[in-house]
Protein backbone atom coordinates (compact mmCIF):
# COMPACT_ATOMS: atom_id res chain seq x y z
CA UNK A 1 0.00 0.00 0.00
CA UNK A 2 2.73 2.42 1.01
CA UNK A 3 4.58 1.61 -2.25
CA UNK A 4 1.48 2.34 -4.31
CA UNK A 5 0.93 5.66 -2.54
CA UNK A 6 4.54 6.59 -3.13
CA UNK A 7 4.26 5.67 -6.85
CA UNK A 8 1.07 7.67 -7.31
CA UNK A 9 2.68 10.69 -5.63
CA UNK A 10 5.66 10.40 -7.99
CA UNK A 11 3.30 10.08 -10.97
CA UNK A 12 1.34 13.15 -9.86
CA UNK A 13 4.53 15.14 -9.45
CA UNK A 14 5.73 14.07 -12.90
CA UNK A 15 2.37 15.01 -14.39
CA UNK A 16 2.55 18.41 -12.69
CA UNK A 17 6.04 19.00 -14.15
CA UNK A 18 4.81 18.05 -17.62
CA UNK A 19 1.80 20.36 -17.22
CA UNK A 20 3.99 23.29 -16.17
CA UNK A 21 6.37 22.60 -19.06
CA UNK A 22 3.44 22.56 -21.46
CA UNK A 23 2.11 25.83 -20.09
CA UNK A 24 5.55 27.39 -20.42
CA UNK A 25 5.71 26.29 -24.07
CA UNK A 26 2.28 27.76 -24.75
CA UNK A 27 3.31 31.03 -23.12
CA UNK A 28 6.55 31.07 -25.10
CA UNK A 29 4.65 30.53 -28.36
CA UNK A 30 2.17 33.24 -27.43
CA UNK A 31 4.96 35.68 -26.64
CA UNK A 32 6.56 34.91 -30.01
CA UNK A 33 3.32 35.42 -31.90
CA UNK A 34 2.54 38.63 -30.04
CA UNK A 35 5.04 41.40 -30.77
CA UNK A 36 6.23 43.35 -27.78
CA UNK A 37 4.38 46.60 -27.22
CA UNK A 38 5.50 49.53 -25.11
CA UNK A 39 4.05 52.58 -23.40
CA UNK A 40 5.79 55.95 -23.30
CA UNK A 41 3.23 57.91 -21.32
CA UNK A 42 0.94 60.39 -23.05
CA UNK A 43 2.98 60.47 -26.24
CA UNK A 44 2.94 56.85 -27.38
CA UNK A 45 0.94 53.91 -26.01
CA UNK A 46 0.32 50.22 -26.65
CA UNK A 47 2.35 49.86 -29.83
CA UNK A 48 5.51 48.17 -31.04
CA UNK A 49 6.58 51.57 -32.39
CA UNK A 50 6.48 53.00 -28.87
CA UNK A 51 9.44 50.75 -28.04
CA UNK A 52 11.58 53.12 -30.16
CA UNK A 53 12.41 56.67 -29.18
CA UNK A 54 9.50 59.07 -29.39
CA UNK A 55 9.59 62.37 -31.27
CA UNK A 56 10.16 64.44 -28.12
CA UNK A 57 13.29 62.39 -27.45
CA UNK A 58 15.03 63.83 -30.51
CA UNK A 59 12.98 66.86 -31.61
CA UNK A 60 12.46 69.56 -29.04
CA UNK A 61 11.19 73.13 -28.80
CA UNK A 62 14.47 74.80 -29.74
CA UNK A 63 14.69 72.70 -32.93
CA UNK A 64 11.15 73.61 -33.95
CA UNK A 65 12.06 77.26 -33.37
CA UNK A 66 15.19 76.87 -35.53
CA UNK A 67 13.27 75.30 -38.40
CA UNK A 68 10.53 77.93 -38.39
CA UNK A 69 12.50 80.90 -37.11
CA UNK A 70 10.58 83.59 -39.02
CA UNK A 71 7.03 82.32 -38.58
CA UNK A 72 6.20 85.01 -36.00
CA UNK A 73 7.98 87.88 -37.73
CA UNK A 74 5.78 90.99 -38.04
CA UNK A 75 5.32 90.45 -41.78
CA UNK A 76 4.21 86.82 -41.40
CA UNK A 77 0.52 86.05 -41.95
CA UNK A 78 -0.13 83.58 -39.12
CA UNK A 79 1.70 85.22 -36.21
CA UNK A 80 1.12 83.33 -32.96
CA UNK A 81 -0.78 80.48 -34.60
CA UNK A 82 1.75 77.66 -35.05
CA UNK A 83 3.75 76.25 -32.14
CA UNK A 84 5.70 73.18 -31.07
CA UNK A 85 3.07 71.92 -28.65
CA UNK A 86 0.42 71.84 -31.37
CA UNK A 87 2.70 69.74 -33.56
CA UNK A 88 3.62 67.29 -30.80
CA UNK A 89 0.03 66.93 -29.62
CA UNK A 90 -1.05 66.05 -33.16
CA UNK A 91 1.97 63.80 -33.76
CA UNK A 92 1.24 61.81 -30.58
CA UNK A 93 -1.95 60.51 -32.25
CA UNK A 94 0.13 58.91 -35.01
CA UNK A 95 3.32 57.89 -33.23
CA UNK A 96 1.73 54.53 -32.23
CA UNK A 97 1.15 54.00 -35.98
CA UNK A 98 4.79 54.65 -36.83
CA UNK A 99 4.93 58.40 -37.53
CA UNK A 100 8.40 59.49 -36.45
CA UNK A 101 8.80 56.16 -34.60
CA UNK A 102 9.68 53.78 -37.45
CA UNK A 103 13.19 52.37 -37.76
CA UNK A 104 16.28 53.63 -35.98
CA UNK A 105 16.81 57.14 -34.66
CA UNK A 106 18.22 58.48 -37.92
CA UNK A 107 15.20 57.28 -39.93
CA UNK A 108 12.88 58.72 -37.29
CA UNK A 109 14.57 62.12 -37.51
CA UNK A 110 14.57 61.98 -41.30
CA UNK A 111 10.84 61.32 -41.41
CA UNK A 112 10.09 64.31 -39.18
CA UNK A 113 12.34 66.46 -41.38
CA UNK A 114 10.66 65.10 -44.53
CA UNK A 115 7.14 65.76 -43.29
CA UNK A 116 8.03 69.23 -42.01
CA UNK A 117 9.91 69.91 -45.25
CA UNK A 118 6.61 69.59 -47.10
CA UNK A 119 4.86 71.71 -44.48
CA UNK A 120 7.52 74.42 -44.53
CA UNK A 121 7.52 74.64 -48.31
CA UNK A 122 3.74 74.79 -48.60
CA UNK A 123 3.28 77.45 -45.89
CA UNK A 124 6.30 79.63 -46.68
CA UNK A 125 6.29 83.32 -47.52
CA UNK A 126 10.05 83.31 -48.06
CA UNK A 127 11.65 84.67 -51.20
CA UNK A 128 15.18 85.03 -52.52
CA UNK A 129 16.34 88.01 -50.45
CA UNK A 130 14.12 87.46 -47.40
CA UNK A 131 15.78 88.06 -44.04
CA UNK A 132 17.27 84.80 -42.82
CA UNK A 133 17.01 83.31 -46.31
CA UNK A 134 13.99 81.91 -48.18
CA UNK A 135 13.96 78.63 -46.22
CA UNK A 136 13.48 80.22 -42.80
CA UNK A 137 9.88 81.30 -43.45
CA UNK A 138 7.90 78.07 -43.16
CA UNK A 139 4.58 78.25 -41.27
CA UNK A 140 4.16 81.86 -42.38
CA UNK A 141 0.61 81.11 -43.58
CA UNK A 142 -2.27 79.02 -42.26
CA UNK A 143 -4.60 79.64 -45.22
CA UNK A 144 -4.61 80.60 -48.88
CA UNK A 145 -4.47 84.38 -49.12
CA UNK A 146 -6.13 84.98 -52.50
CA UNK A 147 -8.21 81.96 -53.54
CA UNK A 148 -8.23 81.55 -57.30
CA UNK A 149 -11.50 79.61 -57.40
CA UNK A 150 -14.32 78.33 -55.18
CA UNK A 151 -13.03 74.71 -54.99
CA UNK A 152 -16.53 73.19 -55.06
CA UNK A 153 -17.01 69.95 -56.99
CA UNK A 154 -20.76 69.41 -57.32
CA UNK A 155 -20.27 65.77 -58.38
CA UNK A 156 -18.65 64.75 -55.10
CA UNK A 157 -20.43 62.63 -52.49
CA UNK A 158 -19.28 65.34 -50.06
CA UNK A 159 -21.73 68.02 -51.08
CA UNK A 160 -20.69 71.64 -50.79
CA UNK A 161 -22.35 73.42 -47.90
CA UNK A 162 -23.87 76.81 -48.58
CA UNK A 163 -21.67 79.53 -47.13
CA UNK A 164 -18.65 77.26 -46.62
CA UNK A 165 -15.48 78.02 -48.58
CA UNK A 166 -13.03 75.25 -49.46
CA UNK A 167 -9.87 77.19 -50.25
CA UNK A 168 -6.50 76.02 -48.99
CA UNK A 169 -6.03 75.77 -45.23
CA UNK A 170 -3.74 73.96 -42.82
CA UNK A 171 -0.17 72.72 -42.53
CA UNK A 172 -0.41 70.75 -45.78
CA UNK A 173 -3.10 72.98 -47.27
CA UNK A 174 -6.37 71.18 -47.97
CA UNK A 175 -8.38 72.24 -51.02
CA UNK A 176 -11.80 71.20 -52.40
CA UNK A 177 -14.98 70.04 -50.68
CA UNK A 178 -14.25 66.34 -51.30
CA UNK A 179 -10.92 66.58 -49.46
CA UNK A 180 -12.40 68.48 -46.52
CA UNK A 181 -15.17 65.88 -46.40
CA UNK A 182 -12.88 62.85 -46.51
CA UNK A 183 -10.35 64.21 -44.01
CA UNK A 184 -13.08 65.42 -41.68
CA UNK A 185 -14.73 62.01 -41.80
CA UNK A 186 -11.43 60.31 -40.93
CA UNK A 187 -10.78 62.70 -38.03
CA UNK A 188 -14.42 62.70 -36.89
CA UNK A 189 -14.57 66.48 -37.31
CA UNK A 190 -17.21 68.17 -39.48
CA UNK A 191 -14.84 69.97 -41.83
CA UNK A 192 -17.42 69.98 -44.61
CA UNK A 193 -19.59 72.41 -42.66
CA UNK A 194 -16.66 74.03 -40.87
CA UNK A 195 -13.57 74.11 -43.11
CA UNK A 196 -12.46 77.17 -41.16
CA UNK A 197 -11.47 74.92 -38.26
CA UNK A 198 -8.17 74.24 -40.05
CA UNK A 199 -7.18 77.88 -39.76
CA UNK A 200 -8.48 78.27 -36.21
CA UNK A 201 -6.83 75.31 -34.46
CA UNK A 202 -3.13 74.57 -35.08
CA UNK A 203 -3.28 71.09 -33.52
CA UNK A 204 -6.13 70.11 -35.85
CA UNK A 205 -4.25 71.62 -38.80
CA UNK A 206 -1.20 69.47 -38.01
CA UNK A 207 -3.42 66.45 -37.34
CA UNK A 208 -5.03 66.74 -40.78
CA UNK A 209 -1.59 67.06 -42.38
CA UNK A 210 -0.16 64.02 -40.58
CA UNK A 211 -3.27 61.99 -41.46
CA UNK A 212 -2.65 62.92 -45.08
CA UNK A 213 1.01 61.83 -44.74
CA UNK A 214 0.05 58.49 -43.18
CA UNK A 215 -2.72 57.50 -45.62
CA UNK A 216 -2.74 56.74 -49.36
CA UNK A 217 -4.98 58.54 -51.82
CA UNK A 218 -6.21 55.20 -53.19
CA UNK A 219 -6.09 51.57 -52.13
CA UNK A 220 -3.08 49.61 -53.39
CA UNK A 221 -1.07 52.83 -53.48
CA UNK A 222 1.46 53.73 -50.79
CA UNK A 223 1.15 56.49 -48.24
CA UNK A 224 3.90 59.11 -48.15
CA UNK A 225 4.96 57.57 -44.81
CA UNK A 226 5.33 54.07 -46.27
CA UNK A 227 7.14 55.33 -49.37
CA UNK A 228 9.60 57.26 -47.22
CA UNK A 229 10.43 54.78 -44.45
CA UNK A 230 10.73 51.80 -46.81
CA UNK A 231 7.53 49.90 -45.95
CA UNK A 232 6.40 50.08 -49.57
CA UNK A 233 7.64 47.61 -52.18
CA UNK A 234 7.22 49.01 -55.72
CA UNK A 235 5.54 46.87 -58.37
CA UNK A 236 7.07 46.30 -61.78
CA UNK A 237 4.84 49.09 -63.12
CA UNK A 238 6.06 51.42 -60.38
CA UNK A 239 9.67 50.69 -61.28
CA UNK A 240 8.99 51.33 -64.97
CA UNK A 241 7.34 54.61 -63.95
CA UNK A 242 10.50 55.44 -61.93
CA UNK A 243 8.52 55.47 -58.68
CA UNK A 244 10.85 54.14 -55.99
CA UNK A 245 11.03 54.43 -52.18
CA UNK A 246 12.39 57.77 -51.04
CA UNK A 247 11.53 61.43 -50.63
CA UNK A 248 10.77 61.92 -54.32
CA UNK A 249 7.79 59.58 -54.21
CA UNK A 250 6.29 61.45 -51.25
CA UNK A 251 5.90 64.43 -53.58
CA UNK A 252 4.28 62.23 -56.21
CA UNK A 253 1.76 60.92 -53.67
CA UNK A 254 0.90 64.33 -52.25
CA UNK A 255 0.93 66.47 -55.41
CA UNK A 256 0.99 64.21 -58.46
CA UNK A 257 1.69 65.91 -61.76
CA UNK A 258 1.36 69.34 -60.21
CA UNK A 259 4.97 68.80 -59.13
CA UNK A 260 6.31 65.52 -60.57
CA UNK A 261 7.25 64.31 -64.04
CA UNK A 262 8.07 67.81 -65.24
CA UNK A 263 11.82 67.86 -64.80
CA UNK A 264 13.60 69.90 -62.15
CA UNK A 265 10.94 72.59 -61.76
CA UNK A 266 11.02 75.20 -59.00
CA UNK A 267 8.00 73.80 -57.16
CA UNK A 268 9.76 70.44 -56.71
CA UNK A 269 13.19 71.91 -55.98
CA UNK A 270 11.72 74.15 -53.27
CA UNK A 271 10.26 71.19 -51.35
CA UNK A 272 13.56 69.30 -51.58
CA UNK A 273 15.46 72.39 -50.39
CA UNK A 274 13.26 72.67 -47.29
CA UNK A 275 13.73 68.99 -46.48
CA UNK A 276 17.52 69.23 -46.77
CA UNK A 277 17.66 72.50 -44.84
CA UNK A 278 15.75 70.89 -41.99
CA UNK A 279 18.02 67.83 -42.06
CA UNK A 280 20.97 70.17 -41.58
CA UNK A 281 19.32 72.09 -38.74
CA UNK A 282 18.32 68.86 -36.96
CA UNK A 283 21.91 67.62 -37.04
CA UNK A 284 21.27 64.76 -39.48
CA UNK A 285 22.82 66.46 -42.49
CA UNK A 286 21.66 66.70 -46.08
CA UNK A 287 24.11 64.00 -47.10
CA UNK A 288 21.61 61.62 -45.44
CA UNK A 289 18.74 62.75 -47.71
CA UNK A 290 18.46 59.22 -49.08
CA UNK A 291 18.11 57.73 -52.55
CA UNK A 292 15.43 58.80 -55.05
CA UNK A 293 15.32 62.35 -53.72
CA UNK A 294 13.38 63.92 -56.61
CA UNK A 295 10.38 63.02 -58.77
CA UNK A 296 11.50 64.89 -61.88
CA UNK A 297 11.00 61.90 -64.18
CA UNK A 298 8.36 59.98 -62.23
CA UNK A 299 4.99 59.23 -63.76
CA UNK A 300 2.24 60.33 -61.36
CA UNK A 301 0.23 57.74 -59.46
CA UNK A 302 -2.95 59.66 -60.27
CA UNK A 303 -2.51 61.73 -63.43
CA UNK A 304 -4.19 65.13 -63.47
CA UNK A 305 -6.19 64.37 -60.31
CA UNK A 306 -7.08 67.05 -57.83
CA UNK A 307 -5.07 66.09 -54.77
CA UNK A 308 -5.62 66.96 -51.14
CA UNK A 309 -2.77 69.42 -51.16
CA UNK A 310 -1.46 71.87 -53.69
Amino acid sequence: MGGKKKMSAVALAAAAVLLLAGMAMVEAKASKSKPKVCDKGWECKSSIYCCNETITDFFQVYQFENLFSKRNAPVAHAVGFWDYQSFITAAALYEPLGFGTTGGKQMQMKEVAAFLGHVGSKTSCGYGVATGGPLAWGLCYNHEMSPSQIYCDSDSIYRCVEGAEYYGRGALPVFWNFNYGAIGEALNIDLLHHPEYLEQNATLAFQAAIWRWMNPIKKKQPSAHDAFVGNWKPTKNDTLAKRLPGFGTTMNILYGDQTCGQGFVDSMNNIISHYQYYLDLMGVGREQSGDNLDCAEQEPFNPSSQSATS
